[in-house]
């Protein structure tokens, strides 16, 4: 996560004093890293008591909003930067569906069911969704289906009828919240 952090007394005044920084961090370093950029401000400025800080840029997958406390942040970033691919994906495709992402970390992000479908790394030109019908047909989920009627199957059609249940949230990433 990188959140861009700027003096907001400075920034009033007409100048644009800040600093990326890369999360986490420890709590030392932060502080140290939100004192540089007050002091900058107050010395571009030539105004003294520069105090607040406010985020007018960032790169981090969950949403971030201007005035989020930076500390809490931080520890946010200390979770996201533990969490796997797939529950990464998870955080996602929850975040998709409307659910609040920091709500979804704080709860435990395994208490959550949710489907997914990778096919991000497909270079077929083939439908998503066509796959995922592919996929469930595959691992049996429409039972047991006869090798002499595989070629009947219209994966088209079953794809359609997916395609109400799961939503592509990611380029080639199927999912659903079940």
């Amino acid at each position: 996560m990188r959140v861009y952090l700027t003096d907001l007394q400075a920034y009033n005044e007409g100048h644009l004093v800040g600093k990326w920084l890369e999360l986490p961090m420890s709590s030392f370093e932060l502080a140290q890293a939100l004192s540089e950029v007050l002091n900058e401000g107050e010395a571009v400025s030539g105004t003294d008591g520069h105090e607040e800080l406010f985020i007018t840029d960032y790169e981090a997958e969950i949403t971030i909003d201007e005035y989020d406390d930076i500390y809490k942040l931080n520890e946010l970033a200390e979770v996201l930067d533990a969490l796997r691919e797939d529950e990464l994906l998870k955080l996602k495709l929850l975040s998709h569906e409307g659910y609040s992402e920091r709500e979804v970390l704080q709860n435990g992000i395994d208490n959550y069911d949710v489907d997914i479908y990778d096919y991000s790394n497909d270079v077929s030109f083939t439908d998503v969704y066509e796959l995922l019908a592919y996929d469930m047909v595959q691992e049996g989920l429409y039972g047991a289906i006869p090798s002499h009627l595989e070629n009947y199957i219209d994966y088209g059609a079953i794809g359609r009828d997916l395609s109400y249940d799961y939503v592509e949230f990611e380029h080639g990433v199927l999912g659903r919240v079940a």
